[in-house]
Formats: structure tokens, C-alpha cells, sequence
């Protein structure tokens, strides 16, 4: 069994809710759902600076692990409105471009904070 490794962003919720921002077993890590939350607790309102947030927090939690954004096999985006698929499509592509993994872009009901319009999930092999 390969030694798991765990990675915290500081995000109020990983001590109450019991999760970490990513996992590491062997050559796979997942990256939990990730919201555009600033250190102090802010969050843009624009979906693109949100989807550049979300990223940049998953790519730090990547670098822990010993890997980066041209390991990631699969990513997972999650909008509360259709109509700022475009603007964070547009930002996936500027970073996965290249790279090309799997993804899936879904429209819910709503996430946990109001002012959050896009959440992302991630995983990588690496």
C-alpha cells in the first residue's frame, strides 16, 4: 500500500467538514472541489477571475505533491450559471490547453457560498 499524502490549502472548512485540498497514493492525486477564495477570505465576483482562483489554488496543491497542472488527466468544473461557461472555459484553456484532459462542465443549483459562481475539482497521474 502506497503512503498517502495530504495536502491543506487553510481553508476554514478542511477541520470541520473533515476533507484536505489533495490526496496523494502512489502516482494519483486528487484535488478536492476547490472555491475562489482569497487568503483573507474575499472572492471576486467575475467568473473568470474566479476560474484563474480556483486554479491557482489547485496548481499550488499540485506543486506539493511534487506535480503540476501537465500531470492532470481529468478536471471537473462546476458554474452556477450557463452563461459564464465561455469565460471560464476560456481560462481552463489557458492553462490546459496544451495538456488537454478529460473534461466536465456542469451547472448546479448552487454552491455552498453565494458569491461563488465556479467551483473546480481535479486529478492527476503522475
Amino acid at each position: 500500500m502506497s503512503e498517502r499524502q495530504r495536502v491543506s490549502s487553510g481553508s476554514p472548512f478542511e477541520a470541520s467538514v473533515g476533507f484536505c485540498r489533495a490526496v496523494r497514493i502512489g502516482d494519483r492525486i486528487v484535488v478536492a472541489g476547490t472555491a475562489p477564495i482569497w487568503p483573507d477570505g474575499h472572492v471576486e465576483l467575475d467568473p473568470a477571475a474566479q476560474a484563474r482562483r480556483c486554479l491557482e489554488i489547485i496548481g499550488s496543491a499540485l506543486a506539493e505533491l511534487s506535480s503540476g497542472f501537465g500531470d492532470v488527466v481529468r478536471t471537473r468544473t462546476y458554474l452556477t450559471d450557463a452563461d459564464d461557461a465561455a469565460a471560464v472555459g476560456a481560462v481552463h484553456g489557458e492553462v490546459f490547453g496544451e495538456i488537454r484532459p478529460v473534461s466536465t462542465m456542469v451547472v448546479v443549483a448552487a454552491l455552498l457560498d453565494p458569491e461563488w459562481k465556479v467551483e473546480i475539482e481535479a486529478e492527476a497521474v503522475v
